[in-house]
């Protein structure tokens, strides 16, 4: 049989090439970041924000109308710009967005197979750029998987990202024959083993570095009107805050939710982590610290945005010490938390190809669950 007659190239859908009836029952855990251009040049920016900025999640504006825009004039000349900030970055291992996932991921899979076994597949994949989501998930069924967990890493949730993440699996499953069973994490801004783990973080820093008059609590900006058609985003930042602080006992007047990184001319949510600083600092504080609790990962927004750019407009406004507290990246607080999250949902098929085993920590996690239950009528 000829290539072009094969039944993998003609069929509607996908085939499964190694399937095998009767084969194991394998479970995969998919985490997801939102992407990186493969190189710090203007090409690879150009690829990458064209793909990026086209997704109707992220900028929701009339189609034709931002086809031009995007087209005619923001891709002739944001890719050239965007790669001289991402040179600021980059490093021997590429982009800290895609190391620092790749480390999560690899902590994340020690961890989880620990408890679940080692037949458990884990594996992490980019919205945009590589690796992307249809490759992964084609490696994943490919290797037997009939289970698939989609765990987002954005603790908030937001159309533009968490939900641009479910179409993007929605839509490679239209063109697949055979669908594993799906469980997606939309969110975890209030899961108690990530305030812990953000909390933690944050007194470690304080414990080396002593503590600022303020602390910025900084999230990435969405349009404002996002809000008024009902994305829960602005809502989920303000709790993760609030939980925050509270683990780390500070009171209302010490710290404030901020958010960065708009675009464009129209409103973003309120208020400004650029313009919250010089006004601090303008107003007198002379030390300000700034912690991201909507990345998991360090990467451009944080390391060149908010460490770099906007300690410049507070030592310039007057303001004296600045600090950055770096994301949670892969550290053990934060792996241990993102585990715990994805086992509450392992543990939902623990009767199917992912058993929970009788260990203390799996114990200890059903009694809490159990707590937290209400009592049978």
């Amino acid at each position: 049989m000829s290539r072009r007659e094969h039944p993998a190239d003609t069929a509607q859908y996908k085939a499964q090439t190694s399937f095998e009836h009767g084969q194991r029952r394998r479970t995969g855990v998919l985490i997801t970041n939102l992407g990186t251009p493969d190189q710090p040049d203007r090409k690879a920016l150009r690829r990458y924000l064209k793909e990026f900025l086209s997704d109707p999640r992220v900028v929701e504006v009339p189609r034709l109308l931002w086809w031009c825009i995007l087209n005619l004039v923001i891709l002739n000349i944001r890719p050239a710009r965007s790669a001289r900030a991402y040179r600021t970055v980059w490093t021997d291992r590429g982009s800290p967005l895609l190391f620092h996932t790749v480390d999560q991921c690899e902590a994340l899979k020690q961890q989880l197979q620990a408890d679940y076994g080692d037949d458990l597949v884990v594996d992490f994949a980019m919205r945009y750029g590589n690796p992307s989501i249809t490759s992964k998930l084609t490696r994943m069924q490919e290797a037997g998987v009939e289970q698939l967990i989609v765990l987002p890493l954005y603790p908030q949730y937001c159309a533009a990202t968490t939900g641009s993440t479910f179409d993007a699996i929605a839509a490679d499953f239209t063109r697949r024959r055979w669908l594993p069973a799906l469980q997606f994490i939309n969110c975890y801004h209030d899961f108690d083993p990530f305030i812990t783990a953000c909390a933690a973080h944050i007194e470690a820093y304080w414990a080396r570095h002593g503590r600022s008059e303020k602390l910025l609590l900084s999230y990435h900006g969405i349009p404002a009107r996002y809000l008024s058609a009902g994305d829960p985003y602005h809502c989920h930042c303000h709790k993760t805050s609030r939980l925050i602080a509270d683990k780390l006992g500070i009171g209302a007047d010490e710290y404030l939710t901020t958010f960065q990184s708009r675009f464009g001319r129209e409103p973003w949510l309120k208020p400004y982590t650029d313009i919250t600083l010089k006004s601090l600092a303008s107003a007198g504080l002379r030390s300000v610290q700034v912690f991201c609790p909507g990345f998991a990962a360090d990467c451009l927004e944080t390391i060149e945005e908010i460490g770099e750019e906007n300690r410049e407009y507070f030592i310039q406004a007057g303001g004296r010490e600045y600090g950055f507290i770096p994301c949670l990246n892969a550290e053990d607080g934060h792996i241990a938390a993102l585990s715990q999250l994805v086992g509450n949902h392992l543990n939902a098929w623990k009767d199917g190809g992912a058993r929970a085993p009788d260990t203390a920590s799996t114990r200890e996690l059903q009694k809490s669950l159990a707590r937290a239950l209400p009592d049978p009528q």
